[in-house]
Order: C-alpha cells, then sequence, then structure tokens
C-alpha cells in the first residue's frame, strides 16, 4: 500500500511514511463490511468481515490495505463486539478514508515529534495513530461528534492496542477542544461549509489547521491551509482539489438523480449551437471551484464521456459534445444558460491569470476575536 501511494505521488519520504509502513490496519480496523449487493439491487447487502476469522482474512486484507475507503460502521451500530456475518438494508455510517486522500493530507500537514495535535473526526482512529507515532501520544487529542461514543470507544480501545493512548473526547468539531487548546495542527477529517472560527482561534503560534470545504455540490471541493503566523496574524488558501473528505454532518447536498442523468443523455433540450470555445479543461481546477462558488447549485456527471452539467433545482441541464477538433456540439435546457454562464467566468478566471486558489489574510493577533472565515 505505502508502496502504491509513493508511486502515485501521495506520500513522500518522511515521518508519515514512516507511520504508515509500521500501522497494522487490522488492529484498527478487525472488522469491515463488502458490499454484495448489484448497483441499484434493495435493500443493500453487506458482509462484515472479521480478522479474527481465517477465511476472512485474504479477502479482508486486501479490503484494508488495497487504499481504497473501508466501510467500518453501518447504522450507527456499536462497533465493539459485533458478530461478522451478512446483513440487510440500512447505509453506511463511517467509513476510513480512501488512503491517497488521507496519505497526502497528513504530509501536507507536516508532523513533527511533540507538536500538539487535534484530529478533528475520529473515524477509525488511523490519523490518530499516526500523530501518535510522530507526535507522540501525550500530545493528540482525537474528537468525533459519536454521541452515542460507538466510534470514539471502539477507536481508543484499538488505538490501545497499538500502544497508543490519545485522549478521545465527544463533541462538536465546530467547537473544538478549547481545555486542551492551543494546537500546533488540526485537521478536520470530513467536509465542511466552512472552517469554523473556533478551531482557527485554537491554532497556536506556528500552527496549521487542514479542512476541505465544499458548497452543496459534490464536484469541485477545495482544500482550506490555514496558518498561524508567530506573531498571531492568520494567512489562509483555498486551493482547489480533485477529491475531498465526505460531507460532515448535517451538510446539505445536492445530486444528479438518474431519471435527471437519463434525461440529460436522452433529451434533445431546448437550444443547440456549434460552438468554436471549447469546453474548460478539467484540470483548470481553480475555474471550476470559482464555478462552484460564484455560479452556485450546479453538479457534473463524471460518469459522462463528455462534459455534463446539471442544475438539480431548476431543472436547467448542459451537454457539450466535440464534432471536429475545434468545433463543439453544445445543447442546453432550462432557464439558466450554463454554457454562457461558465464561459463568462473561464473569461474573467483568464484575465485574472487563472488562478488555482485564492488567500485572505487577517491582522487579528491570537485572543482578539474570530478571524474572517476562510470559505469566504
Amino acid at each position: 500500500m505505502v508502496a502504491r501511494l509513493e508511486a502515485s505521488g501521495d506520500l513522500r519520504p518522511g515521518p508519515v511514511r514512516e507511520a504508515l509502513l509500521v500501522l497494522r490496519r487490522e488492529v484498527l480496523m478487525p472488522q469491515a463490511y463488502v458490499r454484495r449487493s448489484a448497483d441499484g439491487e434493495k435493500p443493500r447487502r453487506w458482509d462484515l468481515l472479521d480478522w479474527a476469522v481465517p477465511q476472512d482474512r485474504e479477502e479482508l486484507q486486501k479490503v484494508l490495505y488495497g487504499g481504497a475507503s473501508v466501510l467500518v460502521q453501518r447504522d450507527g451500530e456499536p462497533l465493539l463486539g459485533r458478530a461478522r456475518g451478512s446483513r440487510s438494508g440500512a447505509s453506511i455510517t463511517s467509513m476510513s478514508t480512501v488512503m491517497g486522500v488521507t496519505a497526502s493530507l497528513l504530509d501536507e500537514l507536516d508532523l513533527r515529534p511533540r507538536q500538539r495535535v487535534l484530529d478533528v473526526g475520529t473515524g477509525s482512529g488511523v490519523t490518530a495513530a499516526v500523530a501518535c507515532q510522530v507526535c507522540g501520544v501525550q500530545e493528540v487529542v482525537t474528537l468525533d461528534r459519536d454521541r452515542d461514543r460507538h466510534l470514539t470507544q471502539a477507536a481508543a480501545a484499538r488505538l490501545a492496542d497499538l500502544g497508543f493512548r490519545p485522549e478521545a473526547v465527544c463533541g462538536s468539531g465546530d467547537e473544538g477542544c478549547s481545555t486542551r487548546a492551543p494546537f500546533d495542527r488540526i485537521f478536520v477529517s470530513y467536509a465542511v461549509a466552512s472552517v469554523p472560527s473556533a478551531l482557527v482561534e485554537q491554532l497556536a503560534p506556528g500552527g496549521r489547521l487542514l479542512a476541505h470545504v465544499t458548497t452543496v455540490s459534490p464536484s469541485w471541493p477545495a482544500l482550506a491551509v490555514v496558518e498561524r503566523a508567530f506573531d498571531g496574524h492568520v494567512r489562509a488558501e483555498l486551493r482547489a482539489v480533485e477529491f475531498a473528505h465526505q460531507a460532515g454532518h448535517g451538510l446539505e447536498r445536492i445530486w444528479l438523480p438518474e431519471e435527471f442523468r437519463q434525461r440529460i443523455t436522452a433529451e434533445p433540450g431546448t437550444w443547440t449551437q456549434r460552438s468554436m470555445l471549447p469546453p474548460p479543461a478539467d484540470t483548470d481546477r481553480g475555474l471550476w471551484l470559482a464555478a462552484d462558488h460564484l455560479l452556485g447549485g450546479l453538479v457534473r456527471d463524471f460518469g459522462a464521456e463528455n462534459l455534463v452539467i446539471g442544475a438539480p433545482g431548476c431543472g436547467s441541464w448542459l451537454r457539450a459534445e466535440p464534432l471536429s477538433r475545434r468545433r463543439w456540439n453544445v445543447i442546453t435546457h432550462g432557464p439558466r444558460d450554463i454554457w454562457k454562464e461558465v464561459q463568462d467566468l473561464a473569461a474573467r478566471w483568464r484575465t485574472a491569470g487563472s488562478p488555482t486558489d485564492t488567500a485572505w489574510s487577517s491582522n487579528r493577533a491570537a485572543g482578539s476575536g474570530p478571524p474572517p472565515n476562510a470559505a469566504a
């Protein structure tokens, strides 16, 4: 797994790599779900695999070290004392994030010995384990909103099996952990609509905070990198990224339902035009990040062969298909002309120098009040 992460560029030589090399994921996640139902089948069917059962180990090892998300909790159940076997219905309520995302963010966090770390969103405890390995057990606080304490109890027990005993706290991620603040590093393991001011306030001078920021659309996420200088001033960047954590609790989301996607594919639309302007490239992530925040309400169908964008709120959609090397067939439908909106924004973006991120600074020193919201 570590070799694949290095080959993909998600992991560099350093303390995070060394921590992942010795991390026994089967101790942190001795059980995991594998979906057995087909796409669209209802109710969904799952098998809970158990490392303690010899016949499960080969498949479970592939799940744990394959690098994809690991499904650890279904329907908010207790994690300790579960019996292996088949389940039906309900949905997955907790998972360990894709390792490429986790590894690259932990590298970005720049963990070092004796740093004080706040891990917001305990989950299966992977981030807490790496932080304990690198920074020291006494320096790590892991926090989760887990009101029934099922996740935090299981994570604390399994971290202890690895020899780590960080302070495990149940509470709101928006509020952080003021009793143990300030922190040199804060890591938020779920996407938020905006960076909580309380977490920024709990950054120590020289500290760094990472959190994925998203709108209601899942299509074009960003990474907020917030730093407090040694003089107390705060600076942040909002970077366009390809992948992000799952949305946090209560964050509203919009999607393209299957029926809507089929209509976009099959219907002729209300307006067709030939365009010499190409659609913006997928790699123009700064543009798409701007579109997400400035245009709003748009969702892209990344499973489509060409550019397909819908606006579920009003039923508008866009389909752009290549006719030749320099000509595009653009079909639009609904009250919004999404093609014009995107092209007008692309012109503004190019005039601005095609930025990939945006930054702000606050002259507020520590203790002088909340800084500006990083998502603004």
